[in-house]
């Protein structure tokens, strides 16, 4: 068996669970908290947060919106209300600063369901499969906005999982759950980790959001890299590693600029040397091996 095979496994032993966990743990207990916030008051009577992802109040003070959502009102033809408006720009600012793409791998629950396909699909051993373009996804972006605007309805939150996902956890069965079982299925049976990385809008939007994050993966010792491929992959968007990883094309530095990384902390996890780190997008200095043999020389 490979380290490729069971990525993480020397991770494991050099770093001990929890440390090689981080991330994940981390992960988790945000996209569950969040969850958590706004099902308290359905649930348990304690309105700390009332309404969605889509919109919400939080203590009647901080009014938060999807500003995806609120692109499509428009294209609708549908005028916001200022608060919403607010909240919009709340929510881009936020993911403008820490990367938009944070929120497919912290906020949003569907990415618990297509983690869940793609643990199973490994543990099965199936075939990569259908593979669609990346650019897909802003093709299905650019037709929600444009069937919003034939239509005047939102066009995408008919259908959006997470919004679905919602109503299924307060409504109980019915078509949401119907949904959210077909998200899990495409990417377990038909496209290796195909709805996020290659098919959602909400994606899409939120890549184009955070171009100019300033939080970024940083691989700060590549060149203690040994090659082992643990962090490909683990990576939901491999092929945003290479250029900060080996610097290909050449003379690229080891931050990841690349607006498809989500900041998950997945290849922090896996890597037993301690390759990646999170970081600002200006901090382009390398650490690593060179650094520690000069210091030995010297001694």
């Amino acid at each position: 068996m490979t380290a490729k095979a069971h990525p993480g496994r020397d991770a494991l032993r050099a770093k001990g669970w929890l440390a090689a966990s981080k991330w994940l743990l981390l992960r988790r207990a945000a996209q569950f908290g969040f969850l958590g916030l706004f099902l308290l008051g359905p649930w348990a009577g304690i309105w700390i947060v009332e309404g969605t992802l889509i919109s919400s109040d939080t203590l009647d003070v901080l009014p938060l919106s999807d500003p995806y959502a609120l692109l499509q009102s428009l294209a609708a033809g549908q005028v916001p209300a200022p608060a919403a408006l607010i909240g919009g720009a709340v929510v881009l600012a936020v993911y403008a600063v820490i990367g938009g793409r944070v929120y497919c791998s912290w906020v949003c629950p569907i990415n618990v369901v297509t983690d869940a396909a793609h643990w199973l699909r490994g543990r099965l051993d199936l075939p990569k499969g259908w593979q669609p373009k990346r650019s897909t996804r802003f093709w299905v972006l650019a037709m929600t906005l444009a069937v919003s605007a034939a239509t005047g309805v939102l066009a995408w939150e008919l259908v959006n999982p997470i919004t679905l996902l919602h109503r299924g956890l307060l409504f109980g069965l019915g078509f949401a759950w119907t949904v959210v079982a077909a998200v899990f299925l495409f990417d377990l049976l038909v496209s290796r980790q195909g709805w996020c990385g290659h098919l959602c809008p909400v994606g899409a939007f939120y890549g184009l959001v955070g171009r100019v994050s300033l939080l970024r993966v940083k691989a700060a010792r590549r060149r203690d890299c040994d090659d082992c491929m643990d962090c490909f992959a683990v990576c939901p968007e491999p092929q945003v590693i290479s250029p900060a990883l080996k610097g290909a094309p050449q003379g690229l530095g080891p931050v990841i600029l690349s607006p498809d990384c989500t900041n998950c902390g997945r290849c922090i996890d896996v890597c037993s040397r301690d390759v990646f780190r999170f970081a600002a997008r200006f901090s382009q200095a390398e650490e690593g091996a060179p650094a520690r043999e000069e210091g030995k020389a010297a001694a």
